[in-house]
């Protein structure tokens, strides 16, 4: 018997005493967690496919642990302008073991809940001057789409990297706001003309 299943945005094919590695969820190790978001349940040759879900079928899991994927190395280079940045990024996953599948309901959400998925129309460090790192401490402070950062004033921004130490608060979120609402307009022609005029996110 087996199942599809969506665990934290993604879709898995689980059986009954398997392991996989799923984006980090909101729960501790040794913790019973469920999923009812089943896509579909074949249970020895009898197929169910839901509708969009299969109604009253879940999955639960044990937490095993949290652990944290090979780094991946961004590096950012734009000719003739003077401009290269190097930014390195290990994703955090947790590590399940599926338990059953069957009838049943769910867990409270909050005890399983990833962090907000991010798609690619939403990927913050498309915004010039913001890369995976500050990335993570907007996603942190609840800003989590192009929508969300265009809201937020010089000043919020500025205090949110303040408040994280180091080498944050000598950044300049100047453009960031006019940046992120031209990509939640869908305006990827004039982000881009923006963009070459700016040098690490500042108007040089």
């Amino acid at each position: 018997m087996y199942a599809i299943v969506e665990i934290a945005g993604q879709q898995f094919k689980v059986e009954e005493g398997q392991a996989h590695f799923v984006h980090q969820l909101e729960a501790n190790e040794g913790d019973q967690v469920s999923f009812d978001r089943v896509l579909m349940v074949d249970n020895e040759g009898t197929v169910t496919i839901g509708t969009p879900t299969v109604s009253g079928t879940v999955v639960t899991a044990t937490v095993l642990s949290h652990v944290k994927g090979d780094k991946v190395i961004v590096f950012k280079k734009k000719r003739r302008k003077g401009y290269k940045k190097k930014n390195g990024h290990r994703q955090s996953f947790t590590r399940i073991q599926i338990n059953a599948i069957g009838a049943g309901i769910a867990a409270p959400s909050a005890a399983m809940a990833a962090a907000p998925e991010v798609t690619e129309a939403d990927n913050l460090t498309k915004i010039e001057g913001i890369g995976p790192k500050i990335a993570g401490l907007l996603n942190d402070a609840g800003i989590n789409s192009f929508a969300d950062l265009a809201t937020q004033s010089e000043e919020a921004l500025k205090e949110i990297l303040t408040n994280a130490g180091g080498n944050y608060g000598s950044k300049n979120p100047s453009t960031w706001a006019a940046q992120s609402q031209m990509a939640a307009d869908g305006k990827w022609d004039e982000l881009k003309v923006l963009q070459d005029e700016l040098d690490g996110g500042v108007a040089k």
